[in-house]
């Protein structure tokens, strides 16, 4: 049974209540206690299954970011930007030329928004600059580990990037960010400022493991949003007065409501407020049939490396994971994809190991298509009503 629909049901990662107490340096908030950094996500945070609306669906209304936190933006007339998010596609990894290519591509331009709206980009930050790779259902393909711009995972844990009194805003700008950036704050808020702290999220490839945001008028600040204390000298240069990133993690409530994109390249983005914005990455249904399909793939193509016909048969015989009945088209086009290859295999393995060349390529573009590929930026921006 196939099932397409604006909604479905995926896990976010919340902080576990046990892990929450009173604030002693903000009294009146809470804080969340700094977990280790290789904390097993199952014991890191309470996955809680919320309903996401697929804003590629024409029946989903899309918020905006004055309104939500965040919004969906249109990048195909950048045509620099373009080229340059290419060669992060071609080269698999943000290289200091890709990254100033990335920088120089937006610094000083525009960015489109909803009701004839633009962000004009005063400042994009030297620091911040990161592509993440996310295997389906929390696969690793990282082996290289991680540094300060690669080898990032997708972030299982709903958060936000900035607390606009904390570290290190405090320290870079003196103690100015809360009256020049506009904000909230579950104690504090600067409505008035046209200049925002933003994030730019731009997916290369993304059908799994996509960005969740939540719509911020949904949030009950004052009981869910909790400050939190994130070390980040394992993959930033940080003196120790700034060791310590002060974020926002999130407790879960039933009124909160989701959104996401179930299928993205680099023609569109997210763009969101870094001081409160709560976002972080799902696990769609059916990513588990496509984990699976993945690591078969990669032994048949091991199989053919070593013109092994019958290791070849052994691991292609075998019938496809079911796929969940509601999930994304692209996940399940993913699905077809992967699972005729390795019928093509178990049906024909005397000839493919014999020419395997082309069944390897196509083989092997079709795990890659299921690995989710970002480039994530930090921008200062001041909204603006654009041209008449």
């Amino acid at each position: 049974m196939e099932s397409s629909t604006s909604t479905l049901r995926a896990p976010l990662g919340f902080t576990r209540v046990e892990n929450v107490g009173p604030d002693d340096e903000r009294p009146g908030l809470l804080r969340a206690r700094t977990l280790a950094f290789r904390t097993d996500p199952s014991e890191a945070f309470d996955f809680r299954t919320c309903v996401l609306h697929d804003c590629v669906d024409p029946r989903t209304s899309v918020p905006d970011l004055e309104q939500a936190g965040f919004e969906s933006i249109d990048l195909t007339g950048n045509e620099p930007l373009q080229a340059a998010l290419a060669r992060v596609r071609d080269e698999d990894c943000v290289s200091d030329a890709g990254a100033a290519a990335l920088r120089s591509s937006l610094d000083g331009g525009e960015l489109p928004l909803s009701k004839g709206r633009v962000l004009r980009v005063l400042h994009v930050a030297g620091e911040g600059l990161i592509q993440r790779r996310a295997g389906p259902n929390g696969l690793d393909v990282n082996p290289g580990g991680m540094d300060g711009a690669n080898g990032h995972d997708g972030a299982r844990g709903i958060h936000a990037d900035q607390d606009v009194f904390g570290t290190p805003l405090r320290q870079l700008m003196k103690g100015a960010a809360p009256s020049l950036f506009r904000h909230r704050t579950p104690d504090a808020c600067n409505p008035d400022s046209s200049v925002w702290l933003l994030n730019l999220w731009i997916p290369i490839q993304q059908i799994t493991r996509p960005l969740v945001l939540m719509d911020r008028r949904t949030l009950d600040p004052k009981r869910h949003q909790l400050r939190y204390g994130l070390p980040v000298t394992r993959f930033l240069d940080r003196d120790e007065e700034s060791r310590v990133n002060d974020i926002w993690t999130f407790l879960p409530d039933p009124a909160q409501e989701w959104y996401f994109r179930s299928d993205m390249g680099p023609e569109r983005a997210w763009v969101f407020d870094t001081l409160g914005t709560p976002h972080g990455a799902t696990v769609l249904p059916g990513e588990d049939a496509l984990e699976e399909l993945y690591q078969r793939l990669d032994l048949a193509r091991e199989a053919v490396a070593s013109a092994d016909a019958r290791a070849l048969r052994s691991v292609a015989a075998a019938a496809a994971p079911d796929l969940a009945d509601v999930t994304t088209d692209a996940v399940r086009k993913a699905w077809r994809r992967m699972a005729d290859l390795l019928r093509e295999a178990a049906g024909q393995p005397d000839r493919i190991c014999a020419s395997g060349e082309e069944w390897s390529r196509r083989a092997g573009a079709a795990m890659d298509a299921v690995v989710r590929k970002s480039v994530e930026m930090r921008l200062v921006a001041r909204l603006e009503p654009g041209a008449a």
